[in-house]
Order: C-alpha cells, then structure tokens, then sequence
C-alpha cells in the first residue's frame, strides 16, 4: 500500500537545469524529459494511474449494480462523450509519460523505475482493451502521428503481458541506484513481483474463453511459483490523505459526497439489499461499506418517489426494488435516472471503506464536511482477497491447482480482515470499537458465522455452474469500489445470475464493450464510432443474444 498521499506535493516538484546560456525559445519554466527529476516523473505517473483506476471503475461499478446508473437505458451509460477524460488520462498521461520514462530509467539501469512503469502499462493496456476492444497503442504515442490507426485487441493484450515478463526481468535485477520514486511498495521488488503474477493471472483468467489450455497451464505455473499476493501489505491499493485543498488528497468518493449539503452517488438498492439479506443477516462489511444518513426510511413521496410505486412486472419475485430494507438503506434501483430530489443529506452515503468516511454506529445524522476518516480511504486496485477469487473460479472451471472450496474461504476471509484492518487503522477506529461492545458484537464470530453459510451453500449446489455463481456473487461482494473487476467478471461468466433488471423494461442489451470517445472520433480521421454498444471484445465468446440482463 502507498505512503500518505500527503507527499504528493512533490509531483508538482521539479529540478531545473540552471544556465547562464538561455535559449529564448525554450520556457524555462516548463516541465520536460530533460529537466525533470526521474523519481517525480515515476510518481507522476502512478498519480495518474489512480486517477485513471477511477476513471474505468465508476462505470464498471454502475453497470454491475454496485452502484446506481443514472442513464434510462443501457446505451446512454456509455455515450461517447462520457469517456473523454478516462480515454485521455490513459493515453496524454500515462501511457506518454511511461513511453518517455523507460528509456531513461533503463540509460541510467533504473530497473524499478522500469519494472513500475511496465506494470503500470500493462495493466492501462489490458483496462483500454476491457472497455473499448481494439485500441490504438503502436502508432499511439508518435508524436509525429495525429491519427494513429487502432491495433487489435488480442494484439495490445500480447503488448500487456509482453510488458509483464519484461517488468519481472527488471525487478529481478539490481537497479544502480536505490531511490525508486515509488509512492506505493516504496521500492519493495517483491511485492511489485507479486503484483505483476496477479496481473498475469488475470491477464490468463480473462483469457480462458478463448484460450482454456493456454491459461490453464499459465494459471498453474502461477501457482506452482507461489509468488502471488498474500498478505495485507501486499495488496495493491493507492492511499488517500486527508487534505482538504492545495493539494485535495481525500479519496474522490468522499470529496464529492462529505459536504454540508451532502449529495454524491446513489447507492444501488440492488447492491445494499444483497448485502443486508441474502445470507439471512447483515454482512459484517455492511457497516464498513455504508453509512446511512438516516435509519429510518422516509414516507414522503417528494423524497424518494419510488415508494409510491409498484414492483414492475418485469422484475422477479425475489428481485429487490425500490428500499432494500425499512432501516435507512435509501439507493435507487438499476437505471433509474428520475431527477434529484432534497435528499443530499439522507441518501446512503459511501462508508469507511473505501472511501474513508463513516462507520455506520446507527448515528443516523447527515455527512458533513471532515467527517469519518477524512477521506483517508483507498483504490482497491489488486487486492490479495481479489487473487483467491480469481483462484477458485480458475480451479472450478478450469480445473487448475487448489480446491476451488478452500479459495473461496481463504477469499472471502481475506476480504473481511482487510477492510477491518484499514477501518482500524483510522479516526473511526475507537467508534467502531465502542458500537461493537455496546451491542455485544464480536467481529470473529460474525465472520465465521458468514463464511459458514457461504460454505454450506457451496456444498448444496447441485452444479458447476451453480457453484461459480457463489464464487462470483462473493467475489462482488468484496468487490466493494471496483468496477474493473467486476465488468470483467460478469461479462466472462455471466455472474451474479438473476441480477436486478433495469427499471424500465426496454432498457436495451447490456452493454459489451464502451463507445469510442467522442474526442477520439472527431479529431482522429481514421477513427471509426462502432454501431453499437453489443460489440464485444475479442475475449467475450458468450452469447450475443443479451444473454445479461
């Protein structure tokens, strides 16, 4: 995990190179190659490479029911003009910065600063190619080329783990110089090794539609090296501070939310309602993940219209709608984008995990600007609990190393003590810990109690497929601020099954790959807008006949 973000002030930090010899045409105040200092090009650049997590994971999220889509139907959820900063972070940032700093990092034998910057790379490379297909990435990054043609998918996916082997070679060997410029294992190789396995892991999983063998021999020799994340510190998550302004380092969630009017996100009703209920009892992570401004649901239409409403016909009987529970769990249902009314302050706001706000002690009062942990919260970008999940599916359908049972377990577990142990490690600590003696709750216990019933539903399920979807739902459940993941997952296995539907009944398909954005389209003469948003990516083999929701 990074260091504070506090530091982040030294991004904009940077070394000049005094000369009595001006050349005029140069701005000597401008920040270029030449004249920055390499470790603050580094940090930089995995900055950016938080800002740019957020950027794929809000629609990711929207669209897997984690949190509300505020669009009608599917296709406006990803209207070409919604990705314009996701697109350009990616490529004006990142990917030209990581372009211009290999190759001094590797003239000067800076093998971490190599090593980093590859892993980003591939893992910006395999997010573009998740979302849109084929990309530009050969000709992208030619400064002389202002209309670069796109490579294909599969290709750019080769590029990524290309990069991986690559990145591991270079944290193998030992760098010149010891600074690393490294804002999140703070130069620790074998925690970047780590993370770039589960990356390849990944990288093979989402594969193995299209290539079962070859990922299932990779996943096992993955295994076999036994080099994957394993413990909290090696999760790979950027820290956020709790700096208001000049620099802001709270955790965006929070910063839009954490205010004296309130406002921010809707929480999905589908999410909350599967947390709360499906097992019977409230998930232990519940209360880390929300925090309600209210325990008590409102009776005032003006407030939440849809309490007024019946269940559409097109949902299910068991599909949630409208309040998840009648203790203050106030969302919206999936692609509901009714207007915005005086709710800011009771809406269900995002909690102590990720986002750094409030634990839930029944408080029931409004957000308020500083509250909770500040915004001291966290990207879950490649969490350890992430690896076993991926793990056992592998092991289910592929038949890899491990018991599929055993990962499950060791997933689901991880999860819970990670989100406990940053809840810990903030201002919320000593309120979480008052609450949980005043009502006798003992956090182990309801832990066991929770993986006990996931367990015991995995041994009754009659099928494979029956079991993936418990591997699945848990794996989204812990999930919980990641909506890369997430995309990946339901798109390749069709699960959570019987999601909630959309509230209207002619939403459209569910969306398979993301528009091009609409700045890509106008300025690039050879940029083609696909016809719709059914395309799907080259390691989607599923069915096309809107076989999701």
């Amino acid at each position: 995990m990074i260091r504070n973000i506090k530091i982040l002030f030294l991004v904009l930090t940077v070394t000049l190179v005094a000369s009595c010899d001006l050349d005029l045409l140069d701005n000597p105040n401008a920040v270029t190659v030449n004249n920055a200092d390499i470790n603050f090009i580094l940090n930089q650049i995995e900055v950016a490479s938080a800002g740019s997590f957020n950027n794929f994971s809000d629609p990711g999220m929207r669209l897997t029911r984690m949190l509300n889509q505020g669009a009608a139907i599917y296709d406006n959820a990803v209207a070409p003009g919604g990705t314009n900063g996701l697109w350009n972070t990616a490529y004006a940032n990142l990917l030209a910065d990581i372009s211009a700093i290999i190759p001094l990092a590797e003239k000067g034998e800076l093998f971490v600063h190599t090593g980093i910057a590859r892993t980003i790379r591939a893992n910006i490379l395999m997010n573009l190619v998740d979302v849109y297909g084929d990309v530009p990435y050969s000709q992208a990054i030619d400064p002389s080329n202002f209309n670069p043609g796109v490579d294909k998918a599969a290709d750019v996916y080769a590029a990524a783990l290309a990069d991986l082997n690559k990145a591991a070679e270079n944290f193998a060997a030992k760098s010149k110089s010891g600074a690393s410029g490294d804002l999140f294992y703070g130069g620790n190789t074998d925690s970047w090794i780590r993370l770039v396995n589960a990356l390849k892991l990944k990288h093979h999983l989402t594969l193995r539609l299209v290539n079962k063998a070859g990922s299932t021999t990779a996943i096992n020799a993955l295994v076999t090296e036994n080099k994957l994340p394993s413990t909290t510190a090696q999760n790979f998550a950027f820290k956020y501070g709790t700096n208001l302004t000049n620099p802001d380092t709270r955790h965006p969630r929070y910063g839009g939310q954490y205010g004296p009017t309130g406002g921010g996100d809707y929480q999905s009703n589908s999410y909350m309602g599967a947390l709360y209920n499906s097992k019977g009892f409230p998930d232990p992570r519940m209360r880390y993940y929300f925090y309600r401004q209210t325990i008590k649901n409102p009776t005032d239409v003006n407030q939440l219209r849809c309490i007024t409403n019946q269940k559409p016909g097109h949902y299910g009987e068991n599909d949630v709608f409208c309040l998840p529970t009648s203790v203050g769990y106030w969302g919206r249902d999936h692609l509901s984008n009714e207007g915005i009314p005086p709710d800011g302050l009771l809406r269900t706001a995002w909690g102590l995990y990720p986002a750094g706000g409030l634990y839930d002690d029944d408080a029931g009062r409004g957000v308020s600007l500083n509250a909770g942990a500040g915004g001291a919260g966290i990207h879950p970008i490649m969490m350890r609990s992430f690896v076993d999940f991926m793990l056992a599916e592998s092991a289910l359908v592929l038949k890899t190393s491990g018991d599929p049972k055993a990962l499950l377990k060791s997933a689901i577990e991880k999860s819970m003590a990670d989100v406990r142990s940053l809840a810990l490690g903030t201002s919320e600590a000593s309120k979480l810990n008052a609450f949980e003696t005043s009502k006798g709750f003992v956090w182990a216990t309801e832990v066991t109690k929770y993986v006990d019933k996931v367990l015991a539903d995995y041994d009754a399920a009659a099928s494979d497929d029956a079991k993936l979807n418990i591997i699945a739902t848990e794996y989204w459940l812990a999930l919980h601020g990641n909506g890369i993941e997430a995309y990946n997952l339901y798109r390749r296995t069709g699960k959570p099954a019987n999601q909630q539907p959309g509230l209207d009944p002619n939403v459209g398909p569910f969306v398979r790959s993301f528009y091009y954005p609409l700045d890509y389209i106008v300025r690039n003469k050879n940029a083609v807008q696909k016809t719709n948003s059914t395309v799907q990516v080259f390691w989607d083999t599923n069915p096309a006949n809107n076989f999701i929701k």
